[in-house]
């Protein structure tokens, strides 16, 4: 097939550490590159891939102070993929609804993925584009149940990119922005009345004032037993990940998915997660971790993991979250929207 992948353009695609979104596009166009189709991908210059790269501007305009400065950007993005449309079997958005000024004006096949929560205030704007979504779970839908949902297709990493751990370390890890909805202040009281070390991989502005309010007085009760290893990609992450006890994932918001967690299996780490968002499609309680919902259900879970199987953690990886399972979801939907419009034009 041919297939147009449009990213986001606030980062490279692939990030180089913080990212989650361009990871997957990443992850998603080279494996349909590798699987014979050909890929075109709009995205920043700075970006690499193995598909035909459309340079929209010369890097990822993150940081920035806000959305406005960089409306042109996105408007010349959009200009570039509709100025010959019809050069694509179907057009896959991850830029949430940036495009659907533009698809007002042109039938060709597409497909959004929504990689954020969703808002019902958002009804209207589906109700009237018709768009045709894929949801990154099954919880993100709630808000808006009746739009035009094609599919729920999970994330999924290549197998080769964590290594498998077979051994568990001593210390509890988090991997995450230090935002209130992260839950980093979770996770550190959970390491202490565990007894256990938490190693934070995370960007820290000591002056933000969460950090300042909620972080600090946690830190100076917790001494030396909480270590700051700052943004961590590669092989360090992947050491960081796979030689944890676990992952503390306690989350305080309807994530939509949490790259982290599967992350973490393929690493053969289990996940102590609260019960939020997409966190029941993704960790199986019991099995690849504990689903919790205060404080002291974390600790006993903590006291629980031991018995849980690593080699168990990275084979449910493998059977539900690697990317050909991804590439193979998305792929069902492409050739649907590309059958459909077939159809459409011989009527």
């Amino acid at each position: 097939m041919r297939i147009a992948q449009v990213a986001p353009l606030f980062l490279s695609v692939p990030p180089k550490l913080y990212g989650g979104t361009e990871r997957v596009v990443s992850f998603l166009t080279e494996e349909l590159v590798r699987q014979g189709h050909e890929v075109t991908l709009f995205a920043s210059g700075d970006s690499e891939t193995t598909a035909r790269l459309v340079s929209v501007c010369q890097q990822g305009l993150w940081p920035i102070a806000s959305y406005d400065e960089h409306v042109a950007d996105y408007a010349r993005m959009m200009y570039l993929v509709f100025q010959d449309v019809s050069r694509f079997d179907v057009v896959h958005f991850h830029t949430e609804f940036l495009q659907f000024h533009w698809l007002r004006h042109f039938s060709w096949p597409n497909v959004t993925t929504l990689h954020s929560p969703q808002s019902s205030w958002r009804k209207t704007l589906f109700d009237e584009t018709r768009a045709a979504l894929v949801s990154i779970s099954d919880n993100q839908r709630l808000p808006i149940p009746d739009a035009n949902w094609q599919a729920t297709v999970y994330h999924g990493l290549p197998r080769d990119l964590h290594t498998f751990h077979e051994e568990p370390g001593d210390y509890l890890a988090f991997l995450g922005r230090p935002h209130p909805q992260k839950g980093l202040d979770r996770a550190i009281c959970i390491a202490r009345c565990a007894g256990m070390k938490l190693k934070v991989a995370a960007q820290i502005n000591p002056q933000e004032q969460y950090f300042r309010a909620a972080i600090e007085p946690l830190l100076v009760d917790a001494g030396d037993s909480v270590e700051f290893l700052g943004e961590l990609g590669g092989r360090d992450k992947d050491e960081f990940l796979g030689q944890a006890h676990a992952l503390l994932f306690p989350i305080d918001w309807p994530e939509p998915f949490g790259l982290v967690m599967i992350e973490s299996l393929a690493c053969g780490t289990p996940v102590i997660a609260w019960r939020n968002g997409s966190v029941p499609e993704v960790i199986d309680h019991g099995s690849t971790g504990f689903i919790v919902e205060s404080l002291e259900e974390a600790v006993w879970a903590v006291s629980q993991i031991s018995g849980l199987s690593r080699q168990h953690c990275r084979q449910v990886f493998e059977d539900r979250f690697d990317v050909a399972r991804m590439a193979e979801g998305y792929l069902q939907v492409y050739r649907r929207l590309a059958a459909s419009r077939i159809q459409n034009r011989e009527r």
